[in-house]
């Protein structure tokens, strides 16, 4: 043999755990390919993330849809057309709006 032990010893290390002249472990690879896991993962981060503004769509298009169908129903029973139906659409955006700023300001 012509290498001294020293030598022998660094041979049989991986290339993961030898360590560069600064003494630190050189930079794993980039890992490549899908994952399952970590597709699963940034999914439900980014649910997790959009929750509250898709809940605060939901509550404006919810605002619109069931204060103008009110505002509808109003003006059937009454014969006010489209009094009722022009309130409630307006209401409905205002307080749709209000919910959706609530959600954007607050973050």
């Amino acid at each position: 043999m012509d290498g001294t032990a020293s030598d022998e010893a660094c041979s049989r290390l991986t290339p993961s755990s030898r360590v560069d002249a600064t003494g630190a472990a050189p930079m794993s690879k980039k890992q490549t390919g899908f994952s399952f896991k970590r597709s699963a993962e940034s999914l439900q981060d980014n649910v997790r993330r959009a929750g509250p503004a898709a809940g605060a769509s939901y509550t404006l298009i919810g605002a619109i849809v069931l204060l103008g169908g009110l505002g509808y129903g109003l003006d059937r029973w009454q014969g006010t057309a489209p009094w009722g139906l022009f309130v409630g659409l307006l209401l409905g955006l205002i307080v749709g709006f209000y919910e959706l700023a609530k959600v954007v300001w607050h973050q």
